[in-house]
């Protein structure tokens, strides 16, 4: 059989595959410097829909690759260090928990679905560094905004990462829980030296492309804002707000629906995001520490949930935070569960529409994944708000952190 013929059937789809061919990667081009966008919104010569560094991934991967099969090969090759990478970080900062990581399904469902273990790493390494004492806090926080801004430019979540971090360096990190200071210390300086450092970095990775390639380097941008909650977006607006519109299964989405996703995503994302910061700073001002990871947590699930796209794999950005904050695990098993059923059922369903099966199950499994994930997203949003990290230190002592105040953080150095 072809691998259009089981790709569905049997739950081995993979983009990495699928892009093999339409995005100028079969023909070894280096992707924006030649591309655009067609007046029917098809991406050429080299334009791929990803920010700039995973199109270089996709070149890079593709550099050997004769077929479809190869290019899969080489690209997983590639992949699979930031997936141990992850794991080996995940391992040093919570022990045994890393294996919500390493060994539960949607590892495997999903490393080698798109172009998703590079960014989680990025993101990991920098959740990690802004953890570590070997630097002062504003250090820390820059470093890390540099690598949220480098994920930003994998796969764009990261960079939700950037605003909590600003926060929690502009309130003094853990410095004011130890000396009982809150307010006292603002450090300014320091939370514009995050900010900055952010912008600047994604500015200096997407300049080459601007200037070599602007129309091709747009043309992502452009597509990525033009798509459509359709059949393959797996979201709340597909599955909700569209038969409320009064179109169903089968019918072309109308103007109408696209017009008011177009709007209503990026509001309540905005809202969302807001709501979390809030929170956040209503936290800080009872505990003395600005909560920048579970605000970080809490912002990631607005998107998950209210994105007019939410791709099985973007599970692989949501586990790391499982591992690094502490949440109850019948809550994770349950997400996971459900997850499970939207990873089977929505590539079963696909084969349903060619007509090879019954669509009975199928849309079953994915009515449980959609709304299922929907209200544990909700629940989350709460839940990662109100959570502590999860560290060694915690486990040794019997679940309560030992904060360690370094003298850089008092000073705001």
């Amino acid at each position: 059989m072809q691998f259009d013929e089981v790709k569905d059937a049997t739950v081995c789809y993979s983009d990495i595959q699928q892009l093999w061919l339409g995005r100028g990667i079969n023909l070894h081009q280096f992707p924006f410097v030649d591309g655009g966008i067609t007046a029917g919104g098809n991406l050429t010569g080299g334009t791929v829909e990803y920010p700039v560094l995973g199109g270089v991934l996709m070149w890079v991967g593709a550099l050997f690759a004769e077929t479809d099969a190869d290019f899969l090969l080489y690209s997983a090759l590639l992949l699979a260090p930031f997936g141990l990478l992850t794991a080996w970080i995940l391992g040093r900062t919570a022990g045994w928990d890393a294996l919500w990581w390493s060994a539960t399904p949607p590892l495997v469902l999903y490393a080698f679905l798109n172009w998703d273990l590079p960014v989680v790493a990025v993101a990991v390494l920098a959740i990690a560094i802004v953890g570590t004492q070997r630097w002062s806090l504003r250090t820390r926080g820059m470093v890390a905004a540099a690598l949220f801004a480098i994920g930003f430019c994998l796969k764009l979540y990261p960079g939700l990462f950037v605003l909590p971090l600003i926060a929690y360096v502009f309130t003094g990190g853990t410095a004011h829980r130890a000396n009982g200071t809150v307010g006292a210390q603002r450090d300014v300086r320091g939370a514009l030296a995050v900010a900055g450092t952010a912008v600047a970095t994604v500015v200096v990775v997407n300049l080459p492309f601007a200037i070599l390639g602007f129309e091709g380097w747009r043309a992502s941008f452009t597509f990525q804002q033009n798509r459509e909650a359709d059949a393959t977006s797996n979201s709340i607006w597909y599955w909700g707000l569209r038969p409320l519109m009064g179109h169903y299964q089968g019918h072309d989405v109308t103007s109408e629906y696209n017009d008011a996703v177009a709007v209503a995503s990026p509001v309540l994302m905005l809202a969302a995001i807001a709501v979390a910061m809030w929170l956040g700073w209503r936290r800080y001002l009872r505990d003395g520490v600005y909560p920048w990871l579970p605000v970080a947590s809490a912002m990631l699930c607005g998107f998950l949930l209210l994105h007019k796209v939410h791709s099985p794999q973007y599970t692989l950005w949501l586990l790391p935070l499982f591992v690094l904050l502490r949440i109850p695990w019948q809550l994770i098993a349950t997400y996971l569960l459900v997850d499970l059923s939207m990873g089977i059922g929505v590539f079963l369903w696909f084969d349903s529409t060619a007509g090879n099966i019954d669509p009975a199950l199928p849309l079953t499994l994915v009515h449980i994944g959609v709304w299922g994930r929907a209200l544990l997203l909700i629940v989350l949003f709460f839940v990662f708000l109100n959570s502590s990290e999860r560290t060694r230190s915690q486990q040794e002592t019997g679940g309560h952190a030992v904060h360690r105040t370094r003298p850089e953080e008092r000073t705001g150095v």
